[in-house]
């Protein structure tokens, strides 16, 4: 791959950027316009990649997609009948030419200097795999109670790169051959998640993913009741299918689902949360029964599945057909 002068003389590998609008099937439209905006201030700005590409999946207004094209030419439109999020993200990593593939989403904000963060992360021709840190957006009685019981953490607080087990695909970047080598799969039957498999699977070829705990984003919560409802009973799908994809044993999973377990992983949430925002505290109360809420709903996804395996997704693709 051939560096831009600008960036040579700056040390930045050449790059791409990702992003899909699958998402926004079921999120607010206005995520990918402020999400565009927030990429359009990033340092180095888009213009320096080989190309922004915006998958397609026929899932935003053509009126939306002109305005954002004619307003930052940057903008590679790539319409794609994709099967899935983790399809058009792989065909984005495809169709890419620069030497890292960057991952960004339509419904998330991502901080000042990310992209820097992430590109000069990559110091050493062994790394290959870099993870953001991603986290729930929002304060209040809902906020709150998305940041304790949605799928994202919070901030680890940490200041330098570590190796994790696990990385989220709405911020992360992969040298692209690499990525190209070992795929993420895009044919399994969970709805989100795949990059918990693809993430245990290059840990047991002995790669490392590290953490750039500077590179920081921000998710936005489930977009109203139906979103809410529906991605709850989906994380308790995608729990039943990760845990028999990964062929855990029976001790490991009582390990894992019992109540001290639990209990820790919710007290580690709770203590980074105040400690990255203290107003959390003014709504802890309030946000408990949506916090429920959302167990309950995870606790009769994954109940659901083990009952009948491909039930709750199929419903769900059939509903967003209507």
């Amino acid at each position: 791959m051939v560096m831009r002068q600008d960036d040579l003389q700056k040390g930045l590998p050449s790059f791409s950027i990702v992003l899909e609008t699958e998402n926004l099937a079921t999120a607010d439209l206005n995520g990918l316009i402020n999400t565009i905006e927030a990429l359009a201030q990033q340092d180095p700005p888009p213009t320096t990649a080989n190309e922004v590409l915006l998958i397609d999946s026929g899932d935003t207004p053509p009126e939306v997609l002109a305005h954002l094209c004619q307003r930052y030419s940057w903008i590679k439109l790539h319409p794609a009948a994709v099967e899935n999020y983790y399809s058009a993200k792989m065909l984005g990593a495809k169709l890419s030419t620069g030497a890292i593939v960057v991952y960004y989403d339509c419904d998330c904000l991502y901080a000042p200097g990310w992209l820097r963060t992430m590109l000069t992360s990559f110091t050493h021709p062994d790394i290959q795999i870099v993870a953001g840190e991603t986290t729930t957006r929002s304060v209040g009685i809902y906020g709150t109670a998305m940041a304790l019981s949605y799928i994202f953490p919070q901030y680890s607080g940490q200041k330098i790169s570590t190796p994790v087990k696990q990385y989220f695909l709405n911020n992360v970047a992969f040298r692209r051959e690499f990525l190209l080598q070992y795929p993420i799969p895009t044919d399994l039957p969970l709805y989100r998640g795949h990059c918990v498999i693809h993430a245990h699977e290059l840990g047991q070829k002995g790669y490392v993913i590290w953490n750039q705990p500077q590179a920081k984003a921000t998710h936005a919560p489930p977009y109203g009741l139906s979103h809410f409802f529906w991605r709850f009973l989906l994380i308790g799908h995608d729990y039943f299918w990760q845990k028999k994809l990964l062929k855990e044993t029976a001790s490991s999973n009582r390990t894992m689902s019992g109540m001290k377990g639990k209990m820790q992983v919710f007290y580690d949430r709770v203590s980074k949360m105040v400690a990255n925002n203290p107003r959390h505290l003014i709504f802890f109360p309030l946000a408990m029964p949506i916090v429920i809420c959302s167990a309950i709903l995870i606790y009769i996804g994954y109940r659901i599945t083990s009952w009948k395996p491909h039930y709750l997704l199929e419903t769900y693709d059939k509903i967003l057909e209507r």
